[in-house]
């Protein structure tokens, strides 16, 4: 059974800080790149992100997991999302740019929308994925509206694999959070990600150097906040909500990108990539706000039967931060 939260908002206030680091992160990466190899960025991102959470481990705040197995699952988890993922993220954007790039990574919602149904019991709400694919719309005309039309065949084929790392770690996430607590997967998985990336230490070290201080802070930035601050947030919105749904608000990120890019670098969006924003706040929106309205009203009944339950009078309450549609029949 999933646990409920201190306070039903919290999971969704969590994934909205999420949202916003994860967004800010495209703008850093897009500068960072001109002065980083991909390995060598992911090692100076995740080790600095190790850094930032030795504190949590030094206080007793990591319990250990409770077998070998376990083991070896978080760390398998860990070297898949904080190493792999990011290198492969990170050469991806070597061919491709970025708005390419992030329409490549924004498939992984989708996946874990449909594969949370089939393979987590989750089930399948018209209104979550149809709301995903009017966002995922949304991201073509950023992309449309964004990309400078220069396509790289490895690059998309790295853009697609960067997908399916990122949907099968949220889904092999959602299955050992049953087990382990978020905080203590966060830390082993990040300290598992940063020594898998030390082999790029010698590149690392040859063009730290070279780098403007700027550039390095800008990396560290990622390690500190959109990778330890904001999976810590990831970890406990997932406790709380589920994969599909979950995954489905990181679609507002392409959104916020725009939004940024426009406040912080005074890139004002061309019209399509204004639109294709504006789809992706409705899409996501309308995915997501059933859940945000049930987990702000946790003991009423749910106002959305579930669509395969026979009986409605029999199904049961929603959860906090549960979609409504997904309320299973008793």
């Amino acid at each position: 059974m999933r646990p409920s939260p201190a306070h039903p908002a919290l999971p969704w206030l969590a994934a909205l800080g999420v949202m916003l680091m994860w967004a800010s992160s495209f703008l850093v990466i897009r500068v960072a790149g001109h002065d980083f190899s991909p390995g060598a960025m992911a090692l100076l991102r995740v080790g600095s992100a190790a850094i930032a959470l030795l504190p949590l481990l030094l206080l007793g705040r990591v319990r250990r997991p409770r077998s070998g197995r376990l083991w070896a699952a978080v760390i398998g988890w860990g070297i898949a999302w904080f190493a792999v993922y990011l290198v492969v993220l990170n050469a991806a954007e070597l061919f491709l740019d970025p708005a390419t790039a992030a329409m490549l990574v924004n498939l992984a919602p989708l996946i874990v929308a449909v594969a949370s149904g089939l393979l987590l019991g989750e089930g399948f709400s018209v209104r979550l994925l149809a709301g995903v694919l009017v966002a995922f719309s949304g991201i073509v005309l950023i992309t449309v509206g964004a990309s400078t039309g220069d396509l790289s065949g490895l690059g998309v084929v790295l853009g697609l694999v960067a997908a399916l790392l990122y949907a099968g770690s949220v889904l092999a996430q959602k299955l050992l959070l049953i087990h382990v607590d978020s905080t203590s997967m966060t830390v082993i998985g990040v300290l598992s990600g940063a020594l898998a990336c030390l082999p790029f230490a010698p590149d690392l070290m040859a063009e730290v150097g070279a780098a403007p201080v700027s550039t390095v802070l800008g990396v560290v930035y990622l390690g500190v906040f959109p990778t330890a601050l904001a999976f810590l947030l990831w970890g406990y919105a997932l406790t709380h909500t589920g994969a599909g749904l979950l995954s489905s608000s990181s679609l507002l990120v392409p959104a916020f990108t725009v939004v940024l890019a426009w406040l912080l670098l005074g890139e004002v969006p061309p019209p399509l990539a204004a639109a294709g924003g504006v789809l992706c706040l409705a899409g996501a929106a309308f995915a997501v706000a059933p859940a945000v309205v049930a987990a702000l009203r946790p003991r009423q009944q749910a106002d959305y039967a579930d669509p395969t339950c026979s009986d409605p009078a029999a199904c049961t309450e929603a959860r906090p931060g549960e979609d409504p549609a997904h309320v299973p029949c008793a």
